[in-house]
């Protein structure tokens, strides 16, 4: 594959007012709306009727998923992939979808932004890692692209991908995935919102840009007693406690610290009186990694840690390993298209370079099977100087993001890919 030059790319001179002010006035107000009502994983039945509702102002075919949340919508000449009804019509141009993903569910956490006018209306439901402007950006990309193919401008067939259930694992990528919305996929694209980049820049990066990510939950047993004797019994408290320091450190020596394994607990619970061992704990975290090789060692190696540690203590141990997602691992040319477009639109000093995460995106799930990249949107004001971070209360965005997002989806679709 190759990219055209870069004068050849469309820039404003080609293509002036790409995001008009009164879409981006409506789109702004689409994403608020969006925060006021955030909709938790498969659940998102209110934020699916807004999407589908204003494609179909615009003139296209959006699909609801069949679990009845998300939507699959074509523009232009591709092919019109009907989900879950039947076999999918081959492509009338030949030369393949690019799709666009956002995800559209929200975190179950309280929205404590003060004095916000959009606040989540919600209690203990929050768009706390940008999920409502993901959404917004993929759908003022659909409204301006079809505009273009409209004026005969649009040269390649795109796919809107708007998933559900990105929040908890493995995510809800395998279930779109499954319902056909690949199906004559060629490239894909995302964005992340990333607060520590400003808004009118991205960040990209080749290779993994994040990591692994599974859950644990582990319950440890033991008949109990008296706080006086602990020699007679399984002290529980202490075999918890010695499970939660030592198993990370156990396996820092047991695979290759390249490979970025961390293990994090999140949760730890046992007892319920000062003199009464107890007879039954809990821990739950997560594991990350940031090698593939080391995601698929975890596993086997996480569990023979812990009952290692447990048994040390005498204590029975019950282990739930629950497999989430592998690191997503951009595609060098599809990072050159999406650096290709934002310069062509911003400019060079609008593109960074981007370190490597350890959160988790189920986006990875899509890039196992066709090629793609997912850039970091850049979402806080310049000269800001609070640190805000994703999946906390306070968690909010400069706007000026979905405008650059919109910008960036369209070039991309726009560049003339050869294969």
């Amino acid at each position: 594959m190759s990219l055209e030059s870069e004068a050849d790319v469309p820039g404003e001179a080609t293509l002036p007012g790409l995001v008009p002010e009164a879409l981006r006035a409506e789109l702004i107000a689409f994403r608020r709306d969006l925060h006021m009502h955030p909709e938790l994983s498969n659940q998102e039945f209110r934020t699916t009727a807004a999407i589908k509702e204003r494609l179909e102002r615009a003139g296209l075919a959006p699909r609801v998923l069949p679990s009845g949340t998300g939507v699959i919508c074509d523009i232009g000449t591709g092919p019109r992939c009907d989900i879950g009804t039947g076999p999918r019509r081959p492509d009338a141009t030949g030369s393949g979808l690019l799709a666009l993903r956002a995800d559209i569910d929200a975190l179950p956490i309280p929205d404590v932004k003060s004095g916000c006018a959009y606040r989540s209306t919600v209690p203990d439901r929050a768009h706390a890692c940008g999920h409502d402007v993901h959404t917004t950006v993929v759908l003022g990309t659909g409204l301006v692209l079809a505009a273009l193919h409209e004026r005969g401008l649009l040269p390649r067939p795109v796919r809107l991908i708007f998933q559900p259930a990105e929040e908890v694992l493995p995510g809800g990528a395998e279930d779109v995935v499954a319902a056909g919305a690949l199906d004559g996929v060629r490239r894909i694209l995302a964005v992340h919102c990333d607060p520590r980049v400003d808004a009118g820049r991205i960040g990209l990066r080749e290779g993994p840009i994040t990591s692994a990510c599974d859950r644990l939950e582990i319950a440890l047993d033991g008949p109990g007693g008296h706080t006086a004797r602990p020699h007679l019994t399984t002290d529980l408290v202490t075999a918890v406690a010695r499970v939660a320091t030592d198993a990370p450190a156990l396996l820092a020596r047991r695979i290759d610290t390249r490979g970025g394994l961390s293990l994090t607990w999140g949760r730890i619970e046992s007892g319920h009186a000062a003199n009464v061992i107890p007879q039954h704990a809990e821990l739950s975290g997560t594991v990350r990694c940031l090698d593939l090789d080391a995601w698929r060692q975890a596993p086997d190696l996480v569990v023979a840690a812990i009952d290692e540690i447990a048994n040390l203590h005498r204590a029975k141990s019950e282990i739930t390993y629950v497999r989430g997602v592998p690191p997503v691992v951009n595609e060098v040319t599809s990072v050159e298209l999406l650096q290709t477009a934002m310069i062509a639109r911003r400019g060079p000093d609008s593109v960074e370079s981007t370190e490597q995460s350890l959160g988790g995106e189920d986006f990875s799930w899509y890039l196992e099977r066709v090629p793609g990249a997912m850039a970091r949107l850049g979402v806080r004001s310049p000269g800001e100087r609070t640190v805000r971070d994703l999946h906390q209360g306070d968690f909010d965005v400069d706007e000026h993001a979905i405008t650059v997002g919109v910008e960036l989806f369209t070039a991309a679709a726009l560049i003339d890919i050869t294969d």
